[in-house]
Parts: structure tokens; C-alpha cells; sequence
């Protein structure tokens, strides 16, 4: 029956967020992005390719509405000039689940070229990955299955990463005293909009 074949789904799913590895890297990546953006006053750029592309976009418009500057570089774009967005003391962080997107690998490389000192956060399910192995830190998916039928599709890898993407935006709030009062200057418009102006 498919009601049975749906909560089998939604039991691997949540299984998958249950097994993600956690250690000291997220503590790491946090101080990582408070330091680079916050006192040193760069930006976080987040990248990925396809749905992991959708996932880093994600990532980076939740942490700008939370009080830390950020942007999504399409790595494809990247090559043809947009890589001008990057300064001095920004951030990068790189979301692949095999760790050898060549799009992004190449985004790496490039980015080194126009600073030697720029740090990698590679969110990702491959940690002997070439990706992580060029990062100053790594985000393990745990690298779950993909619930897809045919177990390609970025299914659950994808949720995964988007959880992960959230535990760094509050801790990363939790770190610089974000209030509503600052929420509400990013985000006033519309029902969240709303409801924060009934918390000040």
C-alpha cells in the first residue's frame, strides 16, 4: 500500500537526520563564520551544483535574514566573471554530496588564485572527498541513501544538508545575540514580518 511505502520514506528521512555525525566541526565552522563575517567583516558565499546548488541557496538567504551577510555564487556563473564578488576575509561554503563536483572544485581553485589565505567549509558525503580534502573544515552528511526509488536522486542527501545548513544559521544567531529586533529590520514584509513586530 502506498501509506505503508510513505512512512517508510519519512522513517528513512528522519533516520538520515538522526545519524548525521556530529563533533566539534560545527563548533569550528560556527567560529569560522563569526570571525570571517562578523569581526573580520567579510561575507559567507555559498555554492553548490544542481539540487545541492538549491540546497547552498537556501543556506545563504536564511543566514543573511538572520544577521549574517550572505550570498549564492553559481559556480558556472563564477567562471565568467561573477567571481568578482569576491573580497578580502569572505567565506566560502561548498555544498557537494560526492565532494567531486568538477564545477566547484574548479570554483576552489579559482577562488585560491585570487586569495591564497580564502577558507572552505565543504558541507558534504564524501569526507576523503577532493573537496574536503582542500577545506579548513567538513560537514559529514553521514552520507545516507537517497530514498529515491531508484537510489540516485538527491533525495535524502538533500534534506540532510539543508538541516545542517539550519544547525549552523542558530548557532551561528546564538553567537552573535541576533534579536527580533534585528530580524525584523531584514524581514519586515510579510507574515514573519508581522509577527516580529508583535514580539519587540
Amino acid at each position: 500500500m502506498m501509506i505503508d511505502s510513505i512512512r517508510d520514506i519519512i522513517w528513512r528521512e528522519s533516520q538520515a537526520i538522526l545519524n548525521i555525525p556530529v563533533g566539534d566541526e560545527y563548533e569550528k565552522a560556527v567560529e569560522l563564520i563569526v570571525r570571517q563575517v562578523h569581526e573580520l567583516k567579510g561575507k559567507l558565499i555559498t555554492s553548490g551544483m544542481g539540487k545541492a546548488g538549491q540546497i547552498a541557496m537556501n543556506i545563504a538567504t536564511t543566514f543573511s535574514s538572520t544577521g549574517t551577510p550572505s550570498v549564492f555564487l553559481h559556480p558556472s556563473e563564477a567562471q565568467h566573471g561573477d567571481l568578482g564578488i569576491l573580497q578580502e576575509h569572505d567565506l566560502f561554503l561548498l555544498v557537494s554530496n560526492s565532494g567531486k563536483t568538477r564545477d566547484i572544485l574548479e570554483l576552489a581553485d579559482l577562488s585560491r588564485r585570487l586569495d591564497p589565505t580564502l577558507k572552505f567549509i565543504a558541507l558534504t558525503g564524501n569526507t576523503d572527498s577532493p573537496l574536503a580534502r582542500l577545506a579548513n573544515v567538513v560537514l559529514s552528511t553521514g552520507n545516507p541513501e537517497e530514498v529515491c526509488a531508484l537510489g540516485l536522486a538527491p533525495t535524502t542527501s538533500t534534506t540532510v544538508m539543508n538541516v545542517i545548513g539550519e544547525v549552523l544559521v542558530v548557532e551561528t544567531m546564538k553567537k552573535i545575540d541576533f534579536t527580533v529586533e534585528e530580524y525584523n529590520k531584514r524581514h519586515h514584509g510579510g507574515y514573519l514580518g508581522q509577527c516580529s513586530r508583535r514580539l519587540l
